[in-house]
């Protein structure tokens, strides 16, 4: 989860300093996304149809993983929680190469 929040951060903040106006599509897409992620409801609540839909979520595993842990209901799926990690990791990748590329001109734009 970490991993994740320090990826979007990363980006969002590079992308930031140049599209001020970014902030507020964020906040939107945060709100959006927390009901694309299912923390109050179980994944098994969820139609079969709109599933894979709910599963393109690189959070939904993690929280799928945490609630069987601690209730002992829910599903583990290693290949989900696998594609988890390597969204995460193409997501820190990402960032650091789009922070690295826009250092450089931060103090111009800022």
């Amino acid at each position: 989860m970490a991993g994740l929040g320090l990826g979007f951060g990363i980006i969002v903040s590079a992308l930031t300093t140049r599209y001020r106006d970014l902030r507020f599509l964020v906040a939107f897409g945060v709100q959006l996304l927390m009901y694309a992620t299912p923390v109050i409801y179980p994944l098994s609540a969820i139609p079969d149809r709109y599933r894979i839909l709910i599963g393109a979520n690189p959070m939904a595993p993690v929280i799928e993983s945490f609630r069987f842990a601690y209730l002992g209901t829910g599903t583990v799926s290693m290949g989900h929680l696998f594609y988890s990690f390597g969204f995460m990791a193409l997501l820190l990748f990402v960032g650091l190469l789009l922070f690295t590329r826009v250092e450089r001109t931060f103090m111009d734009t800022v």
